[in-house]
């Protein structure tokens, strides 16, 4: 690595740095502008408000980390173009793919970065973001589906409830039923209210009747009250909605899969958090890419023209990524294509733009 990559490289990441350590306190002060009045009403107690502070930076950091590459690029390239630095380094003989290579291990850097977070610590911080904002931020709104809740548990074991309290742990109109493998219904379970019993580890059910079915006949057993154990968790019912960003890697892949086998109609949403999170280093080299031919040319206007084109192409990223990924989660859409169409599009534009920097 040369003296002029070193430099490059390192005001890249310093840039980038900094315009983190800018933007996420002027995030946290507007922030905390909005919702101290909620705070306050919903008597958010002073640490449980700092926790909520340290996950904020950590989950809207990840959430802005390619626009804030995109920009400090555009931001400290500008500068070298305005300085003529840029000029003289290729003047010397230096072609405009040698040129990048500092830009592209910066962004490799940031790429490795953006992974590791996304995987394994934002889906933390998201947690816990989220559970402040519907426990005191949101305090009485859900934060899941709450009635008519069905549910595969597997290929054979289906449950119904009418509504869940997740606070209390308790549904009403319970239904459990198992079929065979041939179809055929092997029993019924049903109570008026089924309840998770925390410090028996059991679940209750009141008014519980089961239908056994032998042949052509059928075995009916009822009592006013039954304690029992069932293979499903109680907040399996219905997940919080966003309990994909919650899941690390691992955890993540196994949820889908779990939730596959149990048919919810809402996987696309789980799935494209998943493909999400694997697009993020394509996407940092597509807009480092995009920022530098963008930046890398002195024009009239200087840096202002240059970061307001930045901007403009940083919300149109946006707007499809939104647009595609309410498809992916509203429609039959494939969470895949919601992901790549955006990144194959300002792929194309990444190099359109750099064959006229080149020239």
């Amino acid at each position: 690595m040369t003296i002029i990559d070193k430099y490059i490289l390192k005001r890249y990441l310093v840039t980038f740095a900094v315009m983190l350590l800018l933007f996420v306190p002027i995030g946290i002060m507007a922030n905390l502008a909005e919702q101290i009045g909620k705070m306050i009403d919903n008597d958010a107690p002073t640490n449980a408000i700092i926790i909520y502070y340290v996950n904020f930076t950590i989950y809207v950091g990840s959430l802005l980390f390619p626009i804030f590459l995109f920009l400090s690029i555009i931001f400290f390239t500008s500068k070298l173009a305005s300085n003529t630095e840029i000029v003289a380094i290729l003047s010397s003989g230096v072609s405009f793919n040698r040129f990048l290579r500092p830009y592209i291990i910066g962004a490799t850097i940031i790429a490795i970065l953006m992974l590791v977070m996304a995987m394994f610590i934002v889906p933390n911080a998201s947690k816990g973001y989220n559970e402040f904002i519907f426990k005191y931020l949101k305090k009485g709104k859900q934060d899941r589906i709450t009635s008519n809740i069905f549910n595969q548990l597997n290929e054979n074991d289906f449950i119904y409830v009418s509504s869940f309290d997740p606070v209390r742990k308790n549904a009403n109109k319970f239904t459990f039923e198992r079929f065979n493998d041939d179809n055929t219904l092997d029993f019924k379970i049903s109570a008026n209210s089924i309840r998770w019993v925390e410090k028996d580890s059991i679940y209750r059910l009141i008014k519980y009747k089961k239908r056994k079915i032998i042949g052509d006949s059928a075995i009916i057993e009822t009592k006013n009250r039954l304690d029992t154990l069932f293979t499903f968790k109680i907040d399996d019912l219905t997940p919080v909605s966003y309990i994909a960003e919650t899941k690390n890697l691992y955890e993540l892949n196994k949820f889908i899969a779990d939730q596959r086998r149990k048919g919810a109609s809402n996987i696309n949403t789980y799935v494209l958090v998943k493909y999400r999170r694997w697009a993020l280093p394509l996407t940092a080299f597509i807009l480092t890419i995009i920022a530098v031919a963008v930046s890398s040319v002195k024009r009239r206007g200087g840096m202002g023209v240059n970061l307001a084109f930045g901007i403009g192409v940083a919300f149109i990223y946006i707007f499809f990524d939104k647009v595609f990924g309410t498809l992916a989660q509203q429609t039959g859409f494939s969470p895949s294509l919601a992901v790549i169409i955006p990144n194959i599009i300002f792929g194309i534009l990444a190099f359109y733009l750099l064959q006229n920097a080149k020239r």
